[in-house]
């Protein structure tokens, strides 16, 4: 049976790993078609030195059940963003959503470092790759979602509007990055809602990335090893659970209702019943506010 995405088109900017990967094979399963870029690829890697690549990306969107389509991109590049859009509109003539994952400063920020102590170029270079990019990859995408109605665009960050409003984030970078891509998500919102499209902000809960596996020294299949160091880290979730919330989302005949909202995957889980690949629902920054930051003991009962 075709599933409730057949049909559409989606672009998942930044889908080369983590939360990017997980939202374009939920896609996928659904029956979209789904355009990845990012600027790893199996012949070339960027400075993060991963093995992930996008072409591995598109070809797990393929066996999931949708068409998953490789473009090499740099989003800071104008003239190829403007081509991979040129790219969708030729060979596909329609985009029914639009997602902006992209990332690329993991290794730029540092920890509690205030703004006189951090390094200039890197948080300068986070900025550009983590607000500019989002920008340009909009500037060029919207014409061709708004040629029919009922288009969405996923702003993706870290942190609801809420949590990040009362909370310091990081470090002075990291801070305006995420809070910058939830207000592109609103003003999005007001450009896109009287023109037939939706626009919200999303957040994945503490994800479980194949770099934060690594940073733990687990993979997947053993990730609970890690509890004895970390014991919130039991409240994490997979990057496949935010991309279920991203096939809801577009999946919604009543989307809109939802347009200028800071959303999570675990808030919409509440919502339209998904689950993760465990069939747990958790419910990460509820249990960030309630537990971890109050200092409570590691436990997850009634949070996931």
């Amino acid at each position: 049976m075709p599933g409730p995405l057949h049909g559409r088109v989606a672009l998942v900017a930044g889908a080369t790993r983590g939360a990017g990967r997980g939202i374009a094979v939920e896609l996928g399963a659904a029956g979209a078609t789904v355009y990845v870029t990012g600027r790893t690829t199996r012949t070339r890697r960027s400075e993060y030195d991963r093995p992930e690549t996008i072409e591995d990306t598109a070809d797990l969107v393929t066996e999931a059940g949708g068409h998953g389509i490789a473009v090499p991109t740099d989003h800071l590049e104008s003239d190829q963003v403007r081509a991979l859009v040129d790219r969708i509109a030729r060979e596909q003539d329609r985009l029914d959503v639009l997602v902006n994952d992209i990332w690329g400063g993991e290794h730029l920020f540092a920890w509690d470092a205030p703004v006189w102590e951090h390094d200039l170029a890197d948080g300068l270079r986070l900025l550009r790759l983590a607000v500019e990019t989002h920008a340009i990859t909009s500037h060029f995408a919207l014409p061709l979602l708004l040629r029919r109605p009922g288009g969405l665009v996923v702003e993706m960050t870290d942190g609801t509007a809420e949590y990040n409003r009362d909370t310091y984030r990081v470090s002075f970078f990291y801070d305006l990055a995420k809070a910058a891509v939830l207000r592109m998500a609103f003003a999005l919102a007001h450009e896109l809602g009287p023109r037939g499209a939706t626009a919200v902000a999303l957040t994945p809960g503490w994800m479980r990335s194949e770099m934060m596996l690594d940073h733990y020294g687990v993979t997947e299949e053993n990730w609970r090893d890690a509890l004895e160091k970390v014991p919130h880290f039991a409240i994490s979730e997979t990057p496949r659970y935010v991309g279920r919330a991203v096939a809801a989302l577009a999946a919604d005949p009543d989307v809109a209702r939802w347009n200028g909202r800071s959303l999570s995957s675990g808030g919409l889980a509440q919502v339209y019943g998904y689950t993760d690949l465990d069939g747990s629902r958790p419910d990460a920054w509820r249990y960030i506010r309630e537990v971890q930051d109050q200092g409570k003991p590691a436990d997850t009962t009634g949070y996931r």
